[in-house]
C-alpha cells in the first residue's frame, strides 16, 4: 500500500442487528427511587428491539398493586446517596418532602410517573409479571394489579422465561 492509499476502516460486529436478545429485571422494590431503573432500562431496551420482561417480586409488587403504584415513596433515610444528613430522614415530613421534589425533578425531565410508564412499556411489546409468592404472601389476587400485568407466575416459571436472557436484579 502507498503512503496515498487508505486501508478500508476496521468495523467491529457489536451485534447490533442481533434481535433475539433477551433481558429481565426483577423489581424486589417499591420506593420511588427503584422503580425507575427497571423501567428506564425496560423502555431502552424495547427502544432497541429487545424482547423485555419485568418481574416484580416482594415490596417491587406496590408498583403494580392498583392501591399503591401511584403513591410510591423516597426517603433519605439509610440512602447516604441523597447526600442529605440521615438525621433529617427522621422528621416528620421528610419522606412526603423528598418525595415531592423527586417526583419534580422526574417530571422536568418529561418522564411519566409510574402507571403511565408501565402502560408504555406494554404497549411497546414488554411483558410484566406478579410473582405467584408474594402475591400470595401479601394477600393480594390478579384484581389488585394493573391491567398492563399480563400474568401472576411462579418464581419457576420466570426462571423458564428467562433462559438465554440477560437478568438485572434491582
Amino acid at each position: 500500500m502507498t503512503a496515498t492509499e487508505t486501508a478500508a476502516p476496521i468495523v467491529p460486529d457489536f451485534g447490533d442487528d442481533d434481535t433475539d436478545r433477551k433481558i429481565c429485571f426483577i423489581c424486589s422494590k417499591g420506593s420511588l427511587d427503584m422503580a425507575y431503573p427497571a423501567l428506564i432500562m425496560a423502555n431502552a431496551a424495547l427502544g432497541e428491539g429487545i424482547e423485555t420482561h419485568i418481574f416484580f417480586t416482594f415490596w417491587g409488587m406496590d408498583m403494580i398493586n392498583k392501591k399503591t403504584m401511584e403513591h410510591l415513596h423516597f426517603s433519605i433515610l439509610g440512602n447516604p446517596a441523597t447526600h442529605m444528613p440521615q438525621a433529617l430522614g427522621g422528621f416528620p415530613g421528610m419522606t412526603a418532602l423528598a418525595t415531592k421534589m423527586m417526583k419534580k425533578q422526574i417530571a422536568d425531565l418529561d418522564v411519566p410517573e409510574v402507571p403511565e410508564f408501565l402502560e408504555l412499556i406494554a404497549d411497546a411489546g414488554g411483558h410484566l409479571w406478579a410473582c405467584k409468592m408474594s402475591v400470595d404472601m401479601m394477600k393480594l389476587d390478579e384484581a389488585d394489579m394493573a391491567d398492563v400485568v399480563e400474568d401472576v407466575i411462579t418464581a419457576t416459571e420466570f426462571i423458564e422465561l428467562s433462559e438465554g436472557a440477560q437478568v438485572i436484579f434491582i
